[in-house]
């Protein structure tokens, strides 16, 4: 029987690196590694972007009931 389930582990060193992939290959589990850069590096920058923006307070708050109105809906 196969699940849709998709675990994702951040291990702290190359100690838990190790014992991940022992664990995985003695249990016969399918996985795979994949680089944490991973994100287009445009869209990370927009993130950063953002969170700078806020820090300094440059955002636009807008209550709930005023949200359909806020994006024209």
């Amino acid at each position: 029987m196969e699940t849709q389930d998709i675990f994702i582990a951040k291990p702290n060193s190359l100690e838990q690196v190790n014992a991940l992939k022992a664990f995985m290959k003695a249990l016969k589990i399918k996985f795979e590694i994949t680089e944490s850069d991973s994100y287009n590096p445009e869209f990370v920058a927009k993130i950063k972007q953002s969170k700078e923006q806020y820090c300094k307070g440059e955002y636009i708050s807008v209550e709930e009931k005023d949200l359909k109105s806020f994006l024209e809906l």
